[in-house]
């Protein structure tokens, strides 16, 4: 809800209240994988810097970080199953609270979209359905076509359910003021979504409402954990052709998906739009204004937004609040370089994943303003 000073119109600059969390302003950070965790994909110091760094958003969220072994899909990816992670996140938490921020942790599950090479035991990755998606994995011995995953079988799923579970119990360790869970961009969640990837004859699958029969309980067991309030969902409705991904009705599969997790008064939902120029495919463009009548709580938007266009759909009233990707990447300070109107620095997309410092704490901030 909007923070109501009696004088000013929202823009991204307005307070927001999130469940029991006030933000100071709208601009969200959202999660972006950048393969820059240590041995054992634990966090360490430098990740703790590079978010301590971009504390003036409203709210981090951080990187993806999968919820058990099995979901490990890229080298370098931080995890959140383990002690060890658990301890490197806190640092991160710390630094960031202590530089007056405040962050939420992304779970994530791969499912198909990784390798025997990075599975437990060299096993076949898992899906709702034996199909291999198109193209290649990122492996530690380099680029490697997909696999063929093995299907889970309907008494493991509650196994999978119960890592995300543990998953926001270890977060929550960790120090993270909440979670976002990962149902975008053709992983585990989003396999199940989409009749596509999930030809499943039992109650996972079949009907859009068995589709989502999975990302509801999970949704359910998070919230158990956290509470509805600091807790989020991320959905990439009209994703077109990352990770081989697709719908045969889109807006059917994301309108019962969006009503069910509805019900379960979570905090927000972070949703993908098409950018400016996507292409959307027939049928509504799944956009803020398409969600905004199915979803009583506060609604993220992404995708390729500057200011203008941020304070348009702000005060349109379709979303709350605007989380940014590569312009967090390259703006440790972006609230501020918006504010006034500052040059931004370009991303440089050589170093986006893997390597150390330079492209990932090395973006230099404003200088002070003079007083």
């Amino acid at each position: 809800m909007f923070i109501d000073d009696g004088m000013s119109q929202i823009d991204i600059f307005s307070p927001f209240r999130l469940g029991p969390l006030t933000l100071p302003n709208r601009v969200v950070m959202a999660p972006m994988t950048r393969n820059r965790a240590g041995p054992g994909n634990v966090p360490h110091a430098l990740n703790a810097t590079y978010y301590a760094q971009r504390a003036g958003a409203g709210l981090i969220v951080a990187e993806a970080s999968q919820v058990s072994p099995q979901g490990l899909g890229y080298p370098g990816t931080p995890g959140i199953h383990s002690a060890e992670q658990v301890a490197g996140w806190r640092l991160a938490t710390e630094a960031v609270h202590q530089a007056g921020g405040r962050i939420f942790l992304q779970l994530w599950h791969v499912g198909r979209i990784s390798h025997p090479s990075l599975q437990p035991g060299g096993m076949l990755p898992i899906a709702p359905s034996a199909i291999a998606p198109a193209g290649q994995a990122w492996t530690l011995d380099g680029m490697k076509p997909y696999v063929t995953p093995r299907p889970l079988e309907t008494a493991e799923i509650p196994h999978i359910v119960e890592q995300f579970r543990n998953g926001a119990a270890n977060a929550k360790a960790a120090g993270f003021d909440g979670v976002e869970i990962h149902a975008a961009h053709g992983y585990l969640l989003d396999q199940f979504l989409r009749d596509m990837t999930n030809r499943r004859t039992d109650i996972y699958g079949g009907s859009a409402t068995n589709r989502a029969r999975l990302v509801v309980e999970v949704m359910e067991a998070v919230a158990g954990e956290w509470g509805g309030g600091r807790v989020g969902v991320h959905l990439s409705p009209t994703n077109l052709a990352f990770n081989d991904i697709s719908d045969s009705d889109p807006a059917q599969t994301f309108t019962t998906a969006v009503r069910a997790l509805d019900r379960l008064g979570l905090g927000y939902l972070h949703l993908v739009e098409p950018g400016p120029v996507d292409p959307v495919g027939p049928g509504p463009r799944l956009d803020a204004k398409f969600f905004r009548p199915l979803w009583r709580s506060a609604l993220i938007v992404n995708k390729a937004y500057d200011l203008a266009r941020a304070n348009a759909v702000l005060q349109s009233g379709a979303a709350d609040l605007v989380s940014f990707a590569t312009l967090y990447l390259a703006n440790p300070d972006l609230p501020e370089r918006l504010r006034r109107g500052a040059p931004l620095n370009p991303p440089d997309r050589k170093t986006f994943y893997g390597g150390a410092a330079p492209g990932y704490t090395d973006y230099p901030p404003l200088p002070d303003e003079p007083h």
